[in-house]
């Protein structure tokens, strides 16, 4: 069964100012399982925050169809935002409110109490508890997304809509984000998760990679990772700006791209001869300290090679 459903769903906006149009969305289709933590994987601009907007009725589409539980995102809209529960990008809660007066105040708009809830956001609450009197503006920014996470859970709904709810925060602060997620997950509820990092890809069950409104392919992590199709090698030497630039001009090469201290290439005919011939190559253009290794694409790895190749 599916939760979520998207049939060539699209989204053009319009500038009135300087005429241009952008599709934000183009011709997506999608099915989140009942359950499921799925991650929307792109960078910004992908038009993950649009389909969001749209899964949450806050837009309608100019083409396809979508719907939520088997509500339609037009015709039952009401009835979606009953059942959903969504964390904007931005926080977007009541600054001036403390955390408490926040949790009540989005408790009280589904007619529903935080005791009915609690056990559902109680591990967030513990954490948030020692500063249930502060206001949730001179909240860090972990606390603020915990404090989010809470108002979203807190009428206990059946599917959970997190855009990009971990950029901008420490990497302790994401790592317990997501563990938070895997308990939520357990208890039952459908969770559908944007984001820009793709080294969060592998904690989702299922991912789509997305850009420039399209989805490139739909696959478990591992899965996506188990096709890459071809080996894939790391390099650096002393002089990395140099290296990549020699790298691009070799014609040995299929690709070549800068990864933090290493530049990750592959080869269009993998041979020992040929990463030999490579190797002599950039000893000859002057680097030194070369070292070649053979190397596990990442998904970072998948999303590159799949979007060049388009």
């Amino acid at each position: 069964m599916y939760d979520i459903q998207l049939e060539g769903i699209s989204k053009t906006y319009h500038s009135l100012v300087s005429k241009h149009s952008v599709k934000a969305v183009d011709n997506v289709s999608l099915q989140v399982k009942s359950g499921e933590l799925f991650g929307l994987i792109g960078p910004d601009g992908a038009g993950k925050t649009t389909i969001f907007r749209i899964l949450t009725t806050l837009l309608i589409p100019d083409e396809g169809k979508a719907n939520v539980v088997g509500f339609d995102i037009v015709k039952d809209y009401k009835s979606i935002r009953k059942i959903t529960g969504y964390m904007p990008g931005k926080f977007s809660l009541y600054q001036d409110l403390s955390v408490e007066e926040n949790l009540h105040f989005f408790a009280t708009i589904f007619n529903t109490k935080i005791e009915e809830n609690y056990e559902l956001i109680k591990d967030i609450y513990e954490q948030l508890a020692p500063f249930k009197d502060r206001r949730a503006g001179k909240l860090s920014g972990g606390m603020k997304q915990k404090l989010a996470l809470c108002c979203a859970l807190i009428h206990k709904p059946k599917v959970l809509f997190l855009d990009e709810p971990t950029t901008g925060v420490d990497v302790v602060s994401r790592r317990e984000f997501w563990d938070m997620l895997k308990k939520l997950k357990s208890q039952g509820i459908t969770i559908l998760v944007s984001t820009p990092y793709m080294d969060e890809a592998s904690l989702c069950e299922r991912i789509a990679l997305m850009q420039n409104g399209q989805i490139f392919t739909v696959d478990t992590p591992q899965n996506i990772i188990d096709n890459y199709g071809e080996k894939l090698y790391a390099i650096k030497a002393n002089n990395m700006i140099r290296l990549l630039k020699d790298s691009r001009i070799y014609q040995g090469l299929s690709s070549c791209f800068s990864f933090g201290d290493f530049t990750h290439i592959t080869f269009k005919n993998n041979t020992p001869q040929e990463q030999a011939a490579y190797i002599d190559y950039l000893q000859k253009m002057g680097h030194e300290n070369i070292v070649l290794k053979e190397i596990q694409p990442s998904i970072e790895d998948c999303f590159i090679k799949i979007s060049t190749a388009r």
